[in-house]
């Protein structure tokens, strides 16, 4: 996913589309990074950024022995649908 990065500097996951950007806002505390907020430019709404951003968060979250706590609705509502990144809950 080539167009998905950690912006560290700002404390957020980003994924640039065509129609606009996506992005999770984090934080870091006692070694798990929460994800406190999911958005989605308006006009790239309900074409599957915002999972595929979160697939991106899981991935780094594997690569690097990270855990993940959802705080926001959406990164609730993904890992409810999406069993197969409970490992990395945290």
């Amino acid at each position: 996913m080539s167009n998905f990065r950690d912006n560290a500097d700002r404390r957020r996951y980003e994924l640039d589309a065509p129609e606009g950007e996506s992005f999770a806002d984090y934080r870091d505390a006692n070694g798990v990074r929460q994800i406190l907020h999911v958005e989605t430019a308006p006009e790239a709404q309900g074409r599957g950024y915002a999972a595929n951003l979160m697939d991106g968060i899981v991935a780094d979250a594997r690569a690097n022995g990270r855990k993940i706590t959802p705080f926001c609705s959406y990164a609730r509502a993904y890992f409810a649908r999406n069993k197969n990144a409970e490992d990395v809950l945290g």
